[in-house]
C-alpha cells in the first residue's frame, strides 16, 4: 500500500504535476486511523473498536476514510504502524492499547498537526487525548451475579496485567460478589498477555481444576467463555456480548461501547474544535454497559442486576465504598468512605476474597 503511494509521489514529481487547489483538498475525506493491538475476531476488545470503527465511517460517509491495522504489538512494532499512518495522511489516529501510550506519545511529537486519541493511555500532550472507560463499575455487577449462581463459592479470574485498571476489575469484581456472598473467593492466575488464547484456556481450565464454577478474565479472546462452555461452567462475557462463543456458559456480558466517543472526536475534528482532554466514562456515560444475559441466569437475578446499574448510572451506588480491607489484612477505606477518583487510578493492592498476589 505505501509502496504505491510512494510511486504516486514520484511519478507526481516527474511530470511536474500541480499541487491540488484549497477546493479539492477541502473535499478530501478526513482519513481516521486505528491499530488494534489482536486481530479482529467476532467478539472481545478489539471487535467492540471495530465497531466503533464502523459507526464513524457509517456516521460521516464520504466525509471520512476509515482504516485499521490489526494484530499490532505494543512497542516498536505499534510505533511503527502509528509513524506509518501519519505519514500517509492520517489526521486522526485511535490507539486503543495501553502499551501503545508511549509509542503514540512519541510519534505524536513528530507530527503536531495530526490529532491522536490514547485509549485506555494516561498521558496527554496538546495533539494528543486520552480516554477511558470505568471498566471497573460493570465488574461489580458481573460480580453480583456472579456471587449468586455460584455454587462452590470460588470463582476464577484469569488477568492480563497487574496495572491498576486490572486490579480495579478483579476487586469490584470480588466486592460484588461478596456484598450478596460474603463466602466467595476469587482465584486469580496472571499471564503477562493481552491475547493469547491457549494461554488463555489454559489458565481456565487450571481455575476450574480448582473448584471455580464461575469464571471472569481480563483479556482480549473468548477462550476463557469456549473453556466454560465445554466444562458446563459459567464465565463473564467480556469487552462484548459472547453468546455465540457460549451460549449455555454465558451469565452477563460486560460490553465496552466506544461508538459514540469516537463519533464525537471524528466531528470535533471535521468541525476545527478538537482539543486534547481526558475522559474516564462509565456506566452513566454509556460507556460501559451490562446484560445479554445467558440462559442459566434467574429472572430475579437479572432484575437486581439492572437495577444496581441503575444505581450505579444515578450515583446511588459506588462500587467502591468502605470498609475495605486487602487480602492480607490491612484497612484501606474506612467505612462509609468512597474511593477518589485518583485512589482508584492508581489502585496497588487486592481486596479481601481474592487468593492470589499481584504479579511481578
Amino acid at each position: 500500500m505505501y509502496k504505491n503511494l510512494a510511486a504516486a509521489g514520484m511519478a507526481a514529481a516527474l511530470f511536474c504535476i500541480s499541487p491540488p487547489s484549497p477546493a479539492q483538498k477541502a473535499t478530501e475525506p478526513l482519513k481516521v486511523g486505528f491499530v488494534y493491538v489482536a486481530p479482529v475476531t467476532d467478539a472481545g476488545w478489539v471487535r467492540q473498536h471495530e465497531d466503533a470503527r464502523q459507526a464513524v465511517q457509517a456516521a460521516f460517509g464520504k466525509r471520512v476514510q476509515t482504516s485499521f491495522v490489526e494484530n499490532v504489538a505494543e512497542g516498536a512494532d505499534a510505533e511503527r504502524v502509528i509513524r506509518d499512518l501519519a505519514a500517509t495522511g492520517h489526521k486522526l489516529i485511535f490507539t486503543p492499547s495501553f502499551g501503545y501510550m508511549e509509542p503514540t506519545l512519541k510519534v505524536a511529537r513528530d507530527f503536531p498537526d495530526v490529532k491522536f486519541e490514547s485509549i485506555t493511555g494516561y498521558k496527554t500532550a496538546p495533539n494528543v487525548a486520552t480516554a477511558n472507560a470505568r471498566y471497573y463499575e460493570g465488574r461489580y455487577l458481573a460480580g453480583l451475579a456472579a456471587g449468586r449462581l455460584t455454587k462452590t463459592n470460588v470463582a476464577g479470574y484469569v488477568a492480563g496485567f497487574p496495572i491498576p485498571e486490572v486490579l480495579q476489575g478483579i476487586n469490584a469484581f470480588t466486592l460484588g460478589m461478596r456484598s450478596v456472598n460474603p463466602r466467595a473467593q476469587v482465584k486469580v492466575v496472571w499471564l503477562n498477555a493481552w491475547f493469547d488464547p491457549p494461554k488463555e484456556r489454559e489458565a481456565a481450565m487450571t481455575l476450574m481444576n480448582q473448584d471455580a464454577d464461575v469464571l471472569a478474565f481480563h483479556t482480549g479472546s473468548t477462550a476463557v467463555m469456549t473453556a466454560a462452555q465445554e466444562r458446563g461452567k459459567l464465565a463473564i462475557g467480556y469487552h462484548s456480548d459472547m453468546r455465540k462463543a457460549a451460549p449455555d456458559a454465558q451469565v452477563l456480558a460486560v460490553t465496552h461501547q466506544w461508538a459514540d466517543y469516537y463519533r464525537r472526536r471524528t466531528q470535533a475534528v471535521l468541525d476545527g474544535t478538537w482539543k486534547s482532554g481526558n475522559v474516564w466514562g462509565g456506566v452513566k456515560e454509556g460507556m460501559i454497559q451490562v446484560g445479554w444475559f445467558g440462559p442459566k441466569v434467574p429472572k430475579a437475578v437479572q432484575a437486581e442486576v439492572l437495577q444496581r446499574q441503575q444505581d450505579i448510572a444515578a450515583g446511588k451506588l459506588q462500587p467502591f465504598t468502605g470498609p475495605i480491607a486487602d487480602n492480607e489484612g490491612h484497612e484501606v477505606l474506612a467505612r462509609g468512605k468512597a474511593m477518589t477518583d485518583d485512589q482508584i487510578l492508581n489502585m496497588n493492592f487486592l481486596v479481601s476474597g481474592v487468593q492470589g498476589k499481584l504479579a511481578k
